[in-house]
């Protein structure tokens, strides 16, 4: 019986040998799961981890990035690719907690925040996180540029604070520290950037800074970071100039052969465009769609799909021309938060 799970998506594995494999990925207590696809019953693999280590950034493969390895008791090594890089933190941060947890003995469980920082019984987080992430009354993301990087639809230290006292959450700094902390012990807050990293890392207990140069951003949304150059004399493809709003993997059904397979897909506005490519590869895109006035939905029903084939959580997209694409999300909030990004790049976007 598989023990709790912590996280679950789609990963490319690799080999020494090279060669890389898109699989649904799944993390409980004591092991890492892995499926071909993810409605088949049946793991093509199963990684203890007791006794496992864990390296991140692996170099094993200087063309390849994102990349962790799981080293487990037997010396066997495992490769893992994320498509970006938040996405990998978040594996990295759970799966290093589990093999701590079984070392010592302990059971994996995030309950233990409430009592490590002393929060109110009376203090819902999750319903607290969902005010955050409200448009009109949360708290506002915004690009914050640091030491060379630009960070995207993230906020200050010193934003979350004011914001739960400006909404009656907290009676000072200190008491607003403290459910900001518990808010990033949980998961809803990530770290982005060294200083707010080293807040939430370096110490015994993570804590929020109050601080200016301290960024975070909302564990479900559309962060990333990008790097980039003093030197504005090199132009970039039209279609490639967006600010990258959201990516990750999806299913898509091929137009001549109607089969699915998974794709790693970045959307990026102004110019509104959704590239798609082999996740297993580091190779330019296989395709793009350029989003400006079309139309996405959520659908339950593709008229020339197998029925094997369909696992829910689909959407489609129809472009300015009438050109049909199809997709499954992983999840039903995945669903909907792709739907909701694209329908406001296709709006915005030129």
């Amino acid at each position: 019986q598989r023990c709790n799970v912590l996280r679950y998506y789609y990963l490319t594995i690799g080999t020494l040998l090279n060669t890389w494999n898109v699989a649904w990925v799944i993390l409980s207590e004591d092991g890492v799961e892995f499926y071909k696809k993810k409605s088949d019953q049946s793991p093509k693999g199963m990684i203890p981890l007791k006794g496992a280590t864990l390296t991140s950034p692996c170099q094993d493969y200087s063309k390849r990035a994102l990349v962790f390895k799981i080293s487990t008791a037997k010396k066997q090594d495992h490769f893992f690719q994320a498509s970006h890089v938040e996405e990998r933190e978040m594996w990295v941060k759970d799966i290093k907690r589990a093999i701590q947890c079984l070392q010592g003995g302990k059971k994996f469980a995030r309950k233990s925040t409430r009592r490590s920082i002393r929060l109110p019984e009376t203090v819902n987080l999750s319903q607290l996180y969902i005010q955050m992430k409200d448009q009109e009354e949360g708290v506002k993301e915004q690009r914050v540029e640091q030491d060379n990087k630009a960070f995207n639809y993230c906020f200050t230290g010193v934003n979350v604070v004011d914001w739960l006292i400006s909404k009656d959450k907290a009676r000072n700094r200190p008491e607003a520290l403290m459910l900001g902390t518990g808010l990033l012990n949980e998961g809803f807050l990530q770290p982005a950037g060294d200083t707010s990293k080293e807040g939430a890392h370096s110490a015994e207990k993570s804590v929020l800074l109050d601080q200016t140069d301290a960024i975070y951003y909302f564990a479900d949304s559309g962060f990333f970071c990008e790097g980039y150059s003093s030197d504005e004399d090199v132009l970039l493809k039209e279609e490639f100039r967006g600010n990258i709003v959201k990516q990750g993997c999806l299913l898509k059904q091929g137009h001549r052969i109607k089969n699915w397979k998974v794709r790693k897909f970045i959307l990026r506005d102004d110019p509104a465009y959704l590239h798609y490519y082999d996740p297993t590869k580091e190779d330019d895109p296989l395709g793009s769609i350029h989003l400006r006035t079309s139309v996405v939905s959520a659908v339950d029903y593709l008229p020339d799909a197998k029925k094997y084939d369909v696992e829910g959580n689909l959407f489609e997209i129809i472009t300015s021309d009438e050109t049909h694409y199809y997709f499954q999300a992983a999840t039903a909030e995945e669903r909907k938060e792709w739907i909701k990004a694209i329908q406001t790049v296709s709006k915005s976007g030129k």
